[in-house]
């Protein structure tokens, strides 16, 4: 079957998931603290979780096309539907602009202008972090990679009707991927800063935008080997071998280790640096927050590396999904780790200064986040469920947001052949298995 139809009981499951995500975030909203702290990071989190890996599916599929690949042609369907969830991830990330722009919640310091005109570091980053910055940022460079998607979607679509000898939607797809690539480099790091790493104010790191960048990758290329799975389990993607698995794996693998390539370069040199200023993001996490900065490692690196590592795994169905499963799930741990500690402290500081009615549990623990000490990350912080572990809200939540991600891609993949008819490297990709078994021949 090359056509893709969401069945009813597909859309009633997606539908159910999605109401369980929503009562999730109205139970947390009425059960949380004055300033919502809890319902706000459970919200930017998955929205900028979900919205990474639409954004990283786009960067993939413009990679390989500049790179001319052609192994991937029967699987790029999916990809591009992945991208299109940047439509609705504008729409996420709007809410947060106008929440954050509205005072709604507390989840950035240097929001508070008493705050930043009192802090040396806050008043000499506001050139950047300031709401101007966040909302024009936002949308503008949303703005530009929702019409990226958009515009190399329809083209794919449009050489499956009017595609011919000439190539010629194809050479204008490989046009829009080569611009696509550095302008993706360059926002996203700039809406990474925003978004995330400028919850923990006083903290920078100049790897932190590639770090994150890979975390996306690798919960696009997990979910993507989960969804294959799937869709070859109905009838569809029957030209998808297990050597196009095997090539999904082995970018599973080689980006899992790229990424805690990345987390161990970026601790070591902090770690051996010793500054105050940059040493309180880790300390904090280390001393504070254990489970989820060691279970951050075994679900991300030791889990998939002792699992992977075989070269015959990564043929293997049932351990791809296993892994991939363990692996996305150890991804949006990581996106929690950095969000919820952070916009924690920020949110016991301000209860600080209303007076402390409404503060979380442990409030008295909390210090004022001052430029170059680490006053904050040396005090006890108490257990708190959504702060210190993600509790049941959060993994609701979370599928909640799944829910409505899968079902954008599904309604994506209906709505179109999932073999590209007229795209120039379809031959090879149908048959890249005869080509690798010829060379293991010889």
């Amino acid at each position: 079957m090359d056509q893709f139809t969401i069945t009813g009981n597909q859309r009633n499951v997606l539908f159910g998931f999605m109401g369980l995500g929503l009562l999730c975030m109205i139970i947390t909203f009425f059960g949380d603290d004055m300033f919502h702290t809890r319902f706000w990071t459970n919200y930017l989190h998955n929205s900028v979780f979900f919205t990474g890996i639409a954004l990283m599916s786009l960067f993939i599929l413009s990679a390989f096309t500049t790179a001319l690949a052609g192994w991937h042609t029967l699987i790029k369907r999916i990809w591009e539907a992945y991208s299109m969830f940047l439509i609705p991830g504008l729409i996420l990330m709007a809410v947060v602009v106008i929440a954050t722009v509205g005072h709604m919640h507390h989840l950035y310091h240097w929001t508070d202008t008493t705050e930043v005109a009192n802090d040396p570091v806050l008043n000499g980053k506001s050139g950047f972090l300031n709401l101007t910055w966040f909302t024009a940022g936002t949308i503008i460079i949303m703005g530009i990679w929702v019409f990226f998607a958009w515009k190399m979607r329809q083209l794919s679509l449009d050489e499956d009707k009017n595609g011919d000898a000439s190539y010629e939607h194809h050479r204008k797809i490989r046009i829009y991927s080569a611009a696509f690539l550095p302008i993706a480099g360059f926002s996203s790091a700039a809406v990474i800063w925003l978004w995330i790493m400028s919850i923990d104010a006083h903290w920078y790191s100049t790897l932190f935008a590639w770090y994150t960048g890979a975390s996306w990758f690798v919960a696009a290329m997990a979910s993507t080997i989960v969804l294959i799975s799937y869709m070859k389990g109905k009838g569809y993607l029957q030209n998808v071998t297990q050597e196009h698995l095997h090539d999904l794996g082995k970018y599973l693998f080689a980006f899992s280790i790229f990424w805690t390539y990345l987390w161990f370069s970026q601790y070591m040199l902090i770690w051996y640096g010793n500054v105050g200023e940059e040493t309180v993001y880790f300390q904090e996490r280390q001393e504070n927050y254990p489970v989820l900065f060691y279970g951050n490692l075994l679900l991300n690196f030791i889990a998939p590396f002792f699992v992977l590592m075989r070269n015959d795994t990564k043929r293997k169905y049932g351990t791809m999904v296993f892994a991939s499963i363990v692996v996305f799930f150890g991804h949006w741990w990581d996106f929690f780790q950095m969000i919820k500690p952070g916009a924690r402290l920020t949110a016991m500081h301000a209860m600080e200064h209303h007076g402390g009615e409404g503060a979380h549990h442990g409030a008295e623990h909390a210090a004022a986040e001052l430029p170059g000490h680490t006053e904050a990350a040396m005090h006890a912080m108490p257990f708190e469920m959504g702060f210190t572990i993600p509790g049941l809200l959060e993994l609701g939540t979370m599928l909640g947001f799944l829910a409505l991600f899968i079902y954008v891609v599904m309604n994506q993949l209906s709505k179109a052949p999932l073999t590209p008819k007229n795209d120039p490297y379809l031959e090879e990709s149908l048959h890249h298995h005869v080509e690798l078994h010829g060379e293991e021949a010889h």
